[in-house]
Order: structure tokens, then sequence, then C-alpha cells
């Protein structure tokens, strides 16, 4: 059993000091699952880079990139999916994962009563999903250099950027899924992840849309992240680019707190 360090002060109760422990079990988990599972999220922005990239982007021929550079639609969409394919399997982790676990199974109940806190949970499912957004932001890079699709050494940074995208986005789905109680409940999040992945300018220039829309479109996270993916894509770093990274590193601090503080209202009452 893995050594625990109780954690003094404000944080006494909220974080045991042994997020290791949950992380280990979800490893545990996967080796003994269905990796074809797992991985077939992977898939989806794949065939979307084959189909508008490559298909519809022979009839669409350049686009305006970052910096007012003209760049292959291809080369366009692609930074984006990339964001996407990282938010994909960050929210798969922790929002159908993390709600089985928590009405069905009773699985963060039964961790609770150990010594671990809620934070240490959080932070160990988050991890789980930041995992699983790892393995489909390397494979799709890996698919991105070998269509050539990337123009700068900047686009190594694409990478960890994933990382920091899928942290942000697990940490909140997490919070959000600890108020759904239903299926049909669970459903609702999908409404909102397609709309976002449809206008968050992945598929087209944000500029296409009415000032108002578009004001609304630079509020949601995904954007942000598709705007971060595009400047390392072909190295057009600016100040914005470092506002678009901020914007992902705050979302996850509240993320984790949020998160954290709804497991504690839950289960320690």
């Amino acid at each position: 059993m893995a050594e625990t360090t109780r954690v003094p002060g404000p944080w006494a109760g909220l974080y045991g000091g042994n997020a290791r422990a949950v992380i280990e079990r979800g490893f545990k988990v996967i080796r003994n699952q269905n990796w074809a599972v797992m991985v077939s999220g992977f898939f989806e922005p794949v065939f979307y880079l084959l189909a508008m990239g490559v298909g519809l982007g022979g009839l669409v021929g350049s686009v305006t990139g970052p910096g007012g550079e003209p760049t292959s639609y291809a080369a366009f969409i692609a930074p984006a999916l990339l964001a996407t394919s990282a938010m994909n399997g960050a929210i798969y982790d922790s929002t159908w994962n993390v709600f089985f676990k928590l009405r069905f199974a009773r699985l963060y109940q039964a961790m609770l009563q150990t010594s671990l806190g809620p934070m240490d949970v959080a932070l160990g499912e988050i991890f789980m999903a930041l995992f699983r957004g790892f393995l489909y932001a390397i494979g799709f890079m890996v698919v991105m250099v070998g269509m050539g699709l990337v123009g700068s050494l900047w686009a190594v940074l694409m990478v960890p950027v994933a990382l920091l995208i899928a942290v942000g986005f697990a940490s909140i789905g997490m919070a959000v899924t600890s108020y759904l109680k239903s299926f049909q409940q669970m459903d609702v999040l999908q409404v909102a992840l397609l709309p976002m992945f449809l206008f968050s300018a992945t598929l087209f220039p944000i500029d296409v849309f009415p000032t108002a829309i578009q004001w609304f479109v630079q509020a949601m996270p995904l954007w942000h992240g598709v705007e971060l993916m595009r400047h390392l894509a072909v190295g057009h770093l600016e100040a914005a680019t470092a506002g678009h990274a901020l914007y992902f590193v705050i979302m996850s601090v509240v993320g984790v707190w949020f998160t954290a503080s709804r497991l504690r209202a839950l289960f320690l009452r």
C-alpha cells in the first residue's frame, strides 16, 4: 500500500498527499481493458483531416493563416484538430468515466473513506484524462508531421500545449459532471461540445462571423486552444500567444479547485 503523507494547514482534509494511488489504480484499469476502445477517439480528427483538409481542401485552395500568411487548407485545420483531439480525450475520461464511478460504481465514496482527500481524487482522475489526451496528441502530431503540415520548429511545443488544453477541459469536465445525475443530463454535454467544435474557427476563419458572434466564439476555451496551436505550427509568436496559454492555466487552476471542492461537498459532509 502506498505511503501517505497528511498535508497540514488549510489543505488538511482536502489533500492527503497521495494522488499517486489514484493514478496507479487508473493505469491498472487501463492495462486490463480493451485498448481499441481507448484509442478509438484518435481516429475522429484524423478522418476530419483527410475528408476536409485533403478532400475539400483541394477545392478551397489556400486560406489566410496566422500573421496574414497564406497557407493550405489542410495546414490551417490540422492544428485546430490537434486541439480538438486533446479536448476529446480529456473530456471523455473526465465526464463519462467519472460519471460511472460517481453514480454507479460509487468508487469515490470508497476512496474518500481512506486517507485520500478530495484533491487527491481530483488530481488523480484529471491526470488519467490528461494521459488519454496525451496519447491522442502524440498520434495526431505524427500524422501532421508525416503529411508535412507543420512549418516551424516551434511546432514541437504543440504536444505540451495539447496537455495544457487537456488539463483545462478535464478539470472543468469533472467538476460539471459532479452535478449530473442521469444519462439524459450527460447528453447535454455533447450538445455543448459539438457547436463549440464547429464554431471555434476549427474549419474556417473566425472573421466569417458577425462581430457579436466573434466575441462569443473568442470567449470559448477551444478557440484559444485552436489559435495557440496555429501560432506554434507556423512559428508566429506574439503577445496573444501567451494570452491563449494563460487562459488555459487559469482554467486548469480554477477547474482543479472547483472539482476538489465539489467532491468534498458531496462526500465529506
